[in-house]
């Protein structure tokens, strides 16, 4: 967050130069009461009046026009803020989204939005205010000492209601913003799932423990929220006496001859203004918190971002190796465990396995999206979760095991949203095997295919999937499971387009169970329990597969030998 703060220090320096003309400003109407008290009222001066009263309406027009000023000022801070901070979050979030060993504590939007909300809110200029404080209990000190005196006790009587505050409610608050963020995470998986949640009589088992997750944000809640509320109460009673206790320390001063009327009421308004920053800050408690807390993963946001930046390298040609994998992912056993092989450019391999075997975490490790806890996965000599992954994914192509598509038309889908050209998303599209297809769609390309491809079917989805994999001409392509929804027509299109492929020396890993799909690969890869078992060529391992999957011969059982079995009560051998 500093690159940002030194971008944003013009800002902060701009609006403090007018928060001191502002806090300035502030003391006319205590000084025009002073001299009300100890001149006019005294002297029965008209013109006087007319003339102090015009100076505080110049300066109370002039404070309000700077306090605009301050506060526009801000609001521009927010916005530039925003423009900076925003996309890089997004891409955070995206990230996160793709490596589920991301910590909990990830920046989001939202925070963003807080850290907006705060520069252009209210609350931020107890911060600007805070420092007029001292000097406004000195300048009390200068009418009288006593009164100083009772300006400080007034402060500190604040300041550990503050605390108290503080103490009080910010481990509850934040255990229940922990929670409340399991309970969205709960209805947003709902929502996603909403056709398995109602076939199968999930709604009411899932509304119920949404509830007890509601249940306890609530408690947690008004738990800190009956505990500021006694010690706000308290303040603000605090605040009246402070008042009761100037005017009475002022009257018996006055009684006594040691300071004018005019003192008295001048103290006791710049006592209100001298606690006003802090009363701000702890009405505004809670919004301040929730900001520190969005600055703070913000700040290890941009630290972390930082710590990935690296240096371009030039477009891979396809050499992928892979020396001596292992992860280590939500448990203390591998998921994989030594995993090692090698592909030329324009090589083709099938990873193969029984379910549960880490095809997929293999395949996300092979594309970057995973680091692996040891070993490396190299792409033309470079490690991939080390390349820039916004320019490595230009010229890699991946279809996951489960489809994701964009509300868009399928052109968008097809050209990854980005600056697309119409003949390259049709290019994509046929080589992929899926041109005729779309074409049958309502509108063909400009097909609008609603939120996450609703509106297609699984086959469909998967086709135009393979063709977003496909387009740019990507030299390197992952395909896990792509011929899991296709018909017969569809995997023979699907193989037309690996020997495609293969023509244009492309490396392709592809994970099927079906071996059809995969009759143009070069080499085979059988993973079981997240360790290679075969490795090779395509040929001799199928080979072997066939033939330990081939029925073995039953043996014969020997004849069993004759008893004699009894007739009528007397034994006899069998066969006589």
């Amino acid at each position: 967050m500093k690159q940002f703060l030194q971008a944003w220090k013009k800002y902060l320096m701009y609006a403090g130069f007018f928060s001191f003309f502002v806090n300035l400003f502030q003391l006319t109407f205590s000084i025009y009461m002073l001299l009300i008290y100890d001149k006019v009222l005294t002297s029965y001066s008209m013109p006087t009046l007319v003339v102090i009263t015009l100076i505080a309406l110049v300066a109370v027009a002039t404070m309000f026009l700077l306090d605009i000023v301050r506060s526009r000022i801000l609001v521009r801070m927010s916005i530039a803020m925003d423009h900076q901070m925003s996309e890089p979050v997004l891409q955070g979030m995206i990230r996160k989204s793709a490596f589920a060993g991301e910590g909990e504590s990830e920046a989001t939007l939202k925070d963003v939005s807080l850290l907006r909300n705060f520069l252009s809110g209210s609350s931020i200029f107890a911060f600007f205010d805070l420092p007029w404080t001292p000097i406004f209990i000195g300048m009390i000190f200068i009418l009288h000492p006593l009164l100083g005196l009772v300006a400080i006790a007034g402060g500190i009587l604040t300041t550990i209601a503050g605390i108290l505050q503080d103490k009080a409610t910010q481990k509850p608050l934040l255990l229940a913003n922990n929670i409340a963020t399991v309970s969205q995470d709960l209805i947003s998986m709902g929502m996603r799932n909403a056709e398995a949640v109602r076939s199968m009589g999930m709604l009411d088992a899932l509304t119920a423990r949404w509830h007890k997750l509601n249940d306890v944000v609530i408690q947690l809640q008004s738990s800190a929220s009956d505990k500021a509320g006694v010690i706000q109460s308290f303040t603000k009673a605090l605040g009246t006496l402070m008042q009761i206790a100037v005017y009475a320390a002022g009257a018996w001063l006055a009684v006594s001859g040691k300071c004018t009327p005019g003192v008295m009421i001048a103290a006791s308004i710049i006592m209100g203004r001298a606690l006003a920053p802090i009363n701000l800050g702890m009405a505004a408690y809670k919004q301040i918190a929730d900001t520190l807390q969005a600055y703070r993963r913000l700040d290890q946001h941009f630290k972390t971002a930082a710590d990935r930046e690296t240096m371009e390298l030039p477009p891979p040609t396809g050499a992928l190796s892979c020396e001596g994998v292992t992860l280590v992912h939500g448990g203390k056993q591998p998921v994989l465990f030594g995993i090692s092989f090698k592909l030329n450019p324009g090589e083709s391999m099938g990873l193969i396995g029984p379910s549960a075997a880490g095809k997929t975490t293999l395949c996300r490790l092979l594309i970057g999206l995973w680091p692996p806890t040891s070993g490396s996965v190299r792409l033309d000599g470079a490690d991939v979760f080390a390349w820039d992954q916004e320019k490595l994914g230009k010229h890699l192509g991946y279809l996951p095991q489960d489809i994701e598509l964009f509300s868009g038309t399928v052109a968008d889908n097809i050209g990854r949203f980005g600056e697309y050209s119409a003949e390259a998303v049709v290019a994509a599209a046929q080589k992929a095997g899926a041109h005729e297809m779309i074409l049958r769609l309502p509108d063909g390309y400009d097909t609008k295919i609603g939120m996450g491809g609703a509106r297609l079917s699984g086959g469909q989805r998967q086709r135009i999937g393979l063709a977003r994999a496909l387009y740019g001409n990507p030299r390197f392509v992952i395909l896990d499971e792509p011929t899991s929804n296709l018909d017969e027509e569809g995997v023979h299109a699907f193989v037309n387009t690996l020997a495609q492929l293969k023509e244009e020396q492309v490396t392709v890993v592809v994970v099927s169970h079906q071996m059809n799909a995969l009759a143009n690969v070069d080499k085979l890869l059988l993973l079981a329990g997240g360790k290679v078992v075969q490795f090779g060529d395509r040929t001799p391992i199928l080979q072997a597969l066939t033939q330990a999957a081939a029925p073995q011969p039953v043996p014969q059982q020997a004849p069993k030998p004759a008893f004699p079995r009894p007739v009528g009560g007397v034994l006899k051998a069998q066969g006589n």
